[in-house]
């Protein structure tokens, strides 16, 4: 395979977005970012999707118990610039990347699809469907 090929590239987007993601965790466990509400909340860092271009990140940030989401973002956003330095000399690439932070709403919506699924009407619709296809 060629270098520069898509799947080659992917990877290295993969790799790339693991280590942003391995390093913003490391800055805001230790506690570098001199900020109160960043201090006072453990946040995870769910993911980092990196362009192909590696200079954009967004990254997906989840508070612990999805306590003051709002909060934690303005926070985090306020200190971009600071994380971004850090990103920039702790991951060497060619460009700093520009990051930005959103919520992680997967666990909500798994949290969503999974009540579903215990609702009672679906739970009837399921066993009838297992019955059905046992009898063909």
């Amino acid at each position: 395979m060629k270098s520069g090929e898509p799947q080659e590239r992917s990877v290295r987007v993969l790799r790339v977005g693991e280590q942003v993601r391995h390093v913003l965790s490391d800055i805001l466990m230790r506690g570098d970012v001199h900020d109160e509400v960043l201090a006072s909340h453990l946040v995870s860092i769910t993911e980092v999707r990196m362009s192909p271009d590696l200079r954009h990140a967004t990254v997906f940030v989840k508070p612990l118990l999805g306590e003051d989401e709002a909060v934690v973002l303005k926070a985090l956003r306020t200190n971009t610039a600071y994380l971004q330095r850090e990103v920039a000399s702790r991951v060497k690439l060619k460009y700093a990347a520009r990051l930005k932070f959103l919520a992680d709403e997967s666990f909500d919506e798994g949290s969503r699809i999974d009540s579903l699924l215990r609702d009672p009407k679906v739970a009837r619709d399921l066993q009838d469907g297992e019955s059905n296809s046992a009898t063909d």
